[in-house]
């Protein structure tokens, strides 16, 4: 009696173990699942967040490459607007080089030789960027300035001390209030991932001198009339 009475919880035991062990297995497989499904559904996430810092996502799939590979295509689109600022890119700096090398001989005051150097500087690094972003657009780019703007080198060549300051501050003051709303409206229209990226260099640029001119104290009222003359919507 004894035995019997021992032997019947024995196997109730055994019983409530292997219950147990199979409830266990059930959770561990749900846990699995809901982290794998929390993995997945943070995948576009990651996805996303990589497309937006590098400007495209990356897809294993072949429907993602060919939609990257579209987009690569049409980012490259150039347009007669985005040729036409490239090319005054490079003119303004065929002209403006030469003229912030100018100021360091002929300049009389300490503030124009400072813009001179902005402009060396700035120019020096925007003309090596448009012949780059030219080359992967296939856009010729001219070798020399515009007639009016080597007339206006000639100028400079010609002054010396407070006149050279004064025309120096004048004309490229001038130019860059001129071109300044050219480079706005490229950006704000311009499809081109290229062209983007030079506009706003050159906006960031343009500014700088626009501001180092300003500093000389030199620019007339005339000046920033016949800069809004020329911007003024037709």
């Amino acid at each position: 009696m004894h035995e019997n009475r021992h032997a019947v919880p024995t196997r109730t035991s055994a019983r409530t173990i292997a219950i147990i062990a199979v409830a266990c297995a059930v959770v561990v497989g749900v846990v699995i699942a809901i982290r794998a499904g929390g993995e997945a559904s943070a995948s576009p996430t990651v996805a996303g967040q990589a497309q937006h810092a590098g400007g495209h996502a990356v897809d294993a799939g072949g429907a993602g490459q060919a939609g990257t590979a579209q987009n690569s295509t049409d980012d490259l689109t150039v347009t007669d607007v985005d040729r036409e600022f490239l090319v005054k890119v490079r003119q303004a700096g065929l002209w403006e080089i030469p003229a912030g090398r100018l100021a360091q001989t002929h300049a009389s005051s300490e503030a124009v030789k400072r813009a001179g150097d902005h402009l060396l500087d700035g120019h020096s690094k925007l003309d090596q960027l448009v012949r780059e972003d030219a080359e992967i657009l296939d856009v010729e780019l001219p070798n020399e300035a515009t007639e009016e703007q080597q007339d206006w080198v000639r100028q400079l060549k010609n002054a010396q001390g407070e006149e050279f300051d004064r025309l120096f501050a004048n004309i490229l003051r001038a130019s860059h209030g001129k071109i300044f709303a050219t480079i706005a409206e490229v950006r704000a229209a311009t499809q081109n991932d290229l062209v983007r990226r030079h506009a706003r260099q050159a906006n960031q640029t343009v500014m700088d001198h626009m501001e180092v001119l300003e500093d000389t104290g030199l620019v007339d009222s005339s000046t920033f009339e016949e800069v809004e003359e020329a911007v003024a919507p037709k």
